[in-house]
């Protein structure tokens, strides 16, 4: 694994380019060449554009891409807020690790590796084909204190930065984000309400199908977390390490490392959303490496994509986790990027290029 200093030194290091806009005009005078009417692939055209600025670069090559699987355990299952217990973060981790979980049937059509990583499952013993970055043997109940420290979660950021470095040194042109962690919307809400500042009911759902009782429930962990521990919204740091988990504070680090290697990082649903969102309050600069995939249906799904200021690709209605939703919007960039690549042009069909018409 690549080793970064600190955080600190990552958040100084992201800077902007003066090269970003010309590889976005670039990019742009490159999809008005293509025979077709001008922006008609809507966000996939943006999507491609904003890729070129990030890298510097408008000959844009995705061919070479990997999902990073971050899986964690959350205390605040032990209060009944979801309908499993810690147990099934672990068993779906060994079944990505042996590639037979869903996001890996998925991306398998996608032509997308799964890197399942553990960053602190509770007590997993080794599970083959994960890789160990634990930061903790999962996080507090935040209901009693805070989930972790903030030296911990310093940790788990700087460890998520140093994948996204990792898979930039191997050649990958996209990295996807997804987690496994049972009791995870429980701790994203959490976060999300402490961000946006707002109520507890209008930023929480019933995850994997909760009942009522069960909903109830979820609602009194998270009010109560956020009442006892009164996470600091202007301090990102702080809300993490009260309220927080070790998957969210990696995504979040894996953000800031798109933004820092300048490699595309596609947004998953709901919790990689909030850990981008995380990401964006301690880096503005950072939101140039984010792509969302989709929009949860999760309730807060689209309050944290117009937080993030960013449009989804896929609405869909799905919430399964684990980076399926990302998954499913590389197959849609791929055929962008066929036609952007190799699409006749106006100069090869004889046909007079549109030109934008004011009015």
């Amino acid at each position: 694994m690549t080793k970064l200093e600190s955080l600190q030194s990552i958040l100084n290091a992201i800077r902007p380019d003066p090269r970003e806009e010309e590889a976005r005009e670039a990019a742009h005078r490159q999809w008005a060449s293509i025979a077709k009417p001008l922006d008609s692939l809507g966000l996939l055209e943006t999507a491609v554009e904003d890729m070129a600025a990030l890298t510097l670069n408008h000959k844009i090559d995705i061919s070479s891409r990997a999902l990073l699987l971050l899986c964690a355990d959350n205390g605040v299952v032990d209060q009944g807020v979801t309908q499993t217990d810690y147990t099934v973060t672990a068993a779906v981790a060994r079944n990505a690790g042996a590639n037979r979980s869903s996001v890996c049937k998925m991306a398998q059509v996608a032509h997308c590796d799964v890197i399942p990583v553990d960053m602190g499952m509770r007590d997993p013993g080794t599970i083959p084909g994960v890789m160990d970055r634990r930061v903790g043997n999962g996080t507090h109940d935040i209901t009693e204190g805070p989930a972790m420290s903030r030296a911990q979660v310093e940790q788990a950021i700087v460890t998520g930065a140093s994948l996204a470095a990792d898979l930039k040194g191997y050649g990958r042109g996209l990295i996807a984000t997804g987690e496994m962690g049972i009791g995870n919307t429980t701790t994203s809400s959490a976060v999300a309400c402490a961000l946006l500042n707002r109520p507890v009911a209008e930023m929480t759902g019933r995850g994997a199908g909760l009942s009522d009782k069960g909903l109830e429930r979820k609602l009194w962990a998270i009010e109560t977390a956020l009442e006892r521990s009164r996470p600091n919204p202007m301090d990102p740091l702080d809300v993490l390490s009260k309220v927080g988990g070790f998957d969210i504070a990696g995504m979040c680090g894996v953000y800031l490392g798109g933004a820092l290697y300048r490699i595309p990082v596609l947004m998953d649903g709901f919790i990689s959303t909030v850990a981008a969102l995380c990401a964006l309050r301690l880096c503005p600069e950072a939101g140039k490496a984010m792509f969302a995939s989709h929009v949860s249906a999760e309730p807060a799904g689209q309050l944290i994509l117009d937080a993030l200021g960013k449009r989804p690709l896929i609405t869909a209605g799905m919430r399964l986790g684990e980076g399926t939703g990302a998954v499913c919007a590389i197959p849609m960039l791929d055929m962008a990027l066929s036609l952007y690549q190799d699409g006749t042009t106006f100069d090869g069909t004889g046909i007079q290029a549109y030109t934008p018409q004011g009015g």
